[in-house]
């Protein structure tokens, strides 16, 4: 049995994922090429993180959650025709994505928060402790700053993260840590005993 059973983890272009051994990977996640998955991250039932066209880093403690897709994007020319080497997708510490939200060449700084369904798009910044809500739609090139919520499509400033919110996101990450291992803990006894 593979430490990650029903997941499918390819190579691609001579690069292979990454993958710390405390990390969870869920069945029916896709994890291919250039990607690096830090210590404690959860990556959650049926992701896709594909990095064939550049890379993909997630730190520590991260959690992706179920349906998320994480991609890049290619070397080329950039919308005013000069060549640009593209976007990686990198991902910090403490990072919380939620379900199916779409992650495209950006940068999400430590202790992010995605909402769930969201999209950001490529040449995005989400600086640390700061909020993209759920269903919203960060378009190309945008920064949201330290401790600000975003919101709507597209997205613009809505207010500053209050402290109480920022020990909720904390406790998010040390939540999803925690169930991530007991997750990890049923696969490996689900499929042990077939």
């Amino acid at each position: 049995m593979t430490d990650h059973p029903e997941a499918t983890i390819l190579p691609f272009n001579g690069k292979s994922p990454v993958i710390h051994p405390s990390a969870f990977i869920a069945p029916g996640c896709r994890i291919i090429g250039d990607v690096e998955i830090g210590p404690d991250v959860s990556i959650w039932y049926n992701c896709v993180i594909r990095a064939d066209v550049n890379f993909i880093h997630i730190g520590a403690r991260t959690n992706i959650q179920d349906g998320t897709v994480v991609h890049c994007d290619s070397p080329g020319d950039d919308i005013n025709g000069r060549p640009s080497e593209g976007w990686p997708t990198i991902i910090g510490e403490d990072v919380l994505i939620g379900h199916m939200a779409m992650i495209h060449g950006c940068v999400l700084k430590d202790r992010a928060f995605i909402g769930l369904g969201s999209i950001i798009m490529s040449g995005c910044t989400v600086e640390s402790d700061a909020m993209l809500a759920a269903g919203a739609l960060l378009s190309p090139g945008k920064t949201i700053p330290h401790r600000q919520l975003w919101a709507g499509r597209p997205a613009k400033y809505m207010r500053d993260l209050s402290d109480e919110v920022l020990i909720d996101m904390r406790e998010g990450v040390e939540h999803y840590v925690h169930n991530g291992k007991a997750h990890k803990g049923a696969v490996k006894a689900a499929f042990a005993a077939d």
